[in-house]
């Protein structure tokens, strides 16, 4: 079987589309498409079933799949051994939540590249789980240990939360001296029909209502408070970055959560994805570590 004939199948099973997996692998549509039925003559079996949604695998397909993930992952290996030890290089992929997308890892990532030059990384922070079996990511930190799915999980690192308000805002409303004081003030948290992971429920874990200003990116909530729109839970390691604001009532309401970096359990072998990740979980640590402590003396 040509691999180059499982590299095509493997797109249109991850991107569930002959259109999509065409961007993906830079050919055309129509051209996956032959590749497909070719594909699928030689082995005497149906390997996609076309529906609505798109291109779903058939049981065959199912089956063809696992194989053909060990065969990427077997040849991902061999570069690797070929290639030596010299520098991390290539193209990596990492999903994150957008809070740690924007606050944590471009400093982050930048240092992982300034020592390897041959190195491309493309961070997607996009505010939900990312599905590392249809390769959205080459590898994704989440919020929350998964429970399920041929992954392996590390510990990336632990993180602080507080509430605060911009200096301007808590200059023009009254003192808020302990949590029942909040009632009087707008909130300003999650849309809580878009909370995609429990750990982030923040606000209930307070016994806080529901946000008067909500969005479902981190980004945009600490926009609304460094503009006195509110109060609200923001992340320790972003205070550095919008110093306007203020932790208040740090002895009542301190959270503590954990980022985690999800691999495919396949990925085990790729040397180069292991020294990536090695690389991440110390950067990160040192960086999380610096931020904090620059927060702690604000």
């Amino acid at each position: 079987m040509d691999w180059d004939d499982l590299r095509i199948f493997l797109a249109v099973a991850r991107r569930e589309s002959l259109s999509g997996a065409g961007r993906v692998l830079k050919i055309d549509p129509a051209t996956v498409g032959r590749r497909i039925a070719r594909l699928e003559e030689a082995l005497g079996a149906r390997l996609f079933s076309k529906t609505p949604q798109g291109y779903g695998l058939t049981e065959a397909g199912g089956r063809l799949l696992a194989q053909a993930e060990r065969a990427e992952t077997a040849i991902e290996g061999a570069s690797e051994v070929l290639s030596g030890p010299e520098g991390l290089t290539g193209q990596i992929r990492l999903g994150a939540p957008d809070g740690c997308a924007n606050y944590l890892l471009p400093q982050v990532i930048a240092r992982i590249c300034d020592a390897n030059p041959g190195l491309e990384v493309q961070i997607v922070a996009l505010p939900r789980v990312f599905n590392l079996s249809r390769r959205e990511a080459d590898m994704a930190i989440a919020v929350s240990r998964p429970e399920a799915g041929r992954l392996t999980v590390q510990k990336l690192t632990d993180y602080h939360l507080h509430l605060a308000a911009s200096r301007d805002y808590l200059a023009r409303h009254p003192p808020i001296l302990g949590t029942e004081d909040l009632k009087d003030h707008r909130i300003v948290g999650y849309i809580p029909d878009m909370i995609f992971d429990k750990e982030l429920d923040y606000l209930a874990g307070i016994g806080l209502r529901a946000p008067a200003l909500a969005s479902n990116s981190v980004s945009v909530q600490l926009n609304f408070l460094r503009h006195g729109a509110g109060v609200g839970v923001v992340h320790d390691f972003a205070l550095p970055a919008a110093p306007d604001l203020r932790r208040i009532l740090s002895a009542e309401v301190h959270l503590t959560r954990a980022f985690w970096l999800i691999r495919h359990a396949d990925d085990g072998r790729v040397l180069r994805l292991n020294r990536f990740a090695d690389q991440l979980i110390r950067e990160a640590r040192a960086e999380m570590a610096r931020l904090e402590a620059q927060t702690a003396a604000m």
